[in-house]
């Protein structure tokens, strides 16, 4: 529920996530969930409704919710292995993926979206949130990525097979209310897939995209080998997720020609490239591998960003020990890929909102918007660090922190 109640927020510094330098000493109006007006200065009270009241943030920056374009809600993110956790009763896993988004809203992530878990949890999630019997973010989900059978995150259900089995699972999922499309483009953590090799054909792929296209859905192909990312920019991609290059269980190379046709294609990336740190914190005991696969990730994610490839960002929350609070670790990572603090910054705002399809709703601090906002110590867009000393989170004009 939101207040109709007006609030005014003077901040001491506004980034409204368009990647425009802040404004210093700003102030913004919320009303009935949205923002409804945009101060370069406090407006004298003359101006405001007597039943306005306001939030004094001076000392703070104000910057839009943050969207985590990578998440598994059905996944606890503590180092439970994959298989165990998908076997939990799905009573279990709904009380999991409730706590999991509560986390994820306190921490300032206003929006996420799911990459695969199980449809009816999902379901169950949004509408207790919309009810407001659970707190949680706006959620986008896929339901169960589509996988070959056997093939990465198959126990959550997305099974199919073939050109007219892939077609069959697109409708399916958006039957089950998928807004977006995932595909397991190539194997990954699940046991017995094999993340160095294209799980679906050229063919099989195209299929698959052409049929989400056709229903107005947009299609994520999770990669992690050259060729699986050829194939999904070959039938039309909307995003690719991780990006990676493996050639063999434990060894990457990176592929100058595929990155280069993956540039030129203009298909923005979610690289979760913080993953292989939660790993190496937990004490992983082959901490050594976790730590090349880290190194050989960012060099990669550099490479990429040199060649004009766009991130989004996306935390992989819920994938072996990443947790629901940490996406300014993500950004973090990219920074040190080679994007500024402001474009780290707009891949978890504008740019995620605009690759989500919400980018009329929230994602940037304009008039019209939610108020989905994000208070802060320090300035984000020196530190990203800053992120997570979180002061106020709000989503849709009411205060959850």
């Amino acid at each position: 529920m939101t207040s109709s109640r007006p609030t005014l927020l003077t901040v001491g510094w506004l980034i409204d996530g368009t990647g425009t330098p802040p404004i210093p000493n700003a102030a913004l109006l919320v009303q009935d969930g949205r923002i409804a007006a945009i101060y370069e200065k406090r407006p004298p009270r003359s101006e405001l409704s007597e039943a306005c009241e306001t939030i004094d943030l001076e000392d703070y920056a104000l910057l839009p919710g943050l969207i985590d374009c990578h998440v598994h809600l059905c996944l606890p993110g503590d180092g439970t292995p994959f298989p165990k956790a998908a076997s939990y009763p799905h009573g279990v896993t709904q009380t999991i993926a409730t706590r999991n988004a509560e986390k994820a809203l306190n921490a300032g992530i206003t929006t996420v979206r799911d990459c695969g878990g199980f449809p009816n949890v999902l379901a169950s999630l949004r509408r207790s949130t919309e009810l407001g019997y659970a707190e949680g973010p706006h959620l986008v989900s896929a339901g169960w990525p589509i996988t070959i059978t056997g093939g990465h995150c198959h126990y959550f259900g997305g099974e199919a097979d073939g050109v007219e089995g892939g077609r069959r699972k697109v409708r399916e999922a958006i039957k089950w209310g998928a807004e977006y499309i995932k595909v397991m483009g190539s194997g990954g953590g699940t046991p017995g897939s094999i993340s160095w090799r294209p799980a679906y054909s050229a063919e099989e792929m195209t299929a698959i995209v052409q049929e989400a296209h056709s229903l107005e859905r947009r299609a994520v192909i999770h990669c992690l080998c050259a060729d699986a990312i050829r194939n999904a920019v070959q039938a039309g991609a909307d995003e690719i997720e991780h990006a990676g290059f493996l050639i063999g269980q434990d060894a990457q190379r990176f592929d100058i020609d595929t990155a280069r046709i993956l540039a030129t294609a203009e298909i923005p990336v979610c690289p979760t490239l913080s993953v292989s740190r939660f790993v190496i914190e937990a004490g992983d005991p082959e901490i050594g591998r976790w730590k090349r696969t880290q190194s050989e990730n960012l060099e990669n994610a550099k490479r990429l960003h040199e060649l004009g490839v766009s991130f989004l960002a996306g935390s992989d929350a819920g994938w072996r020990w990443t947790p629901f609070d940490a996406l300014h670790a993500e950004l973090q990572t990219m920074k040190e890929a080679g994007l500024s603090p402001l474009a780290c910054i707009m891949a978890a705002t504008s740019r995620a909102a605009e690759a989500l399809c919400l980018d009329h709703l929230t994602g940037t601090i304009r008039v019209g918007l939610y108020a989905d906002l994000l208070a802060v110590q320090g300035r984000p867009d020196k530190d990203l660090c800053t992120q997570s000393k979180i002061v106020m989170v709000m989503k849709e004009g009411r205060r959850v922190v």
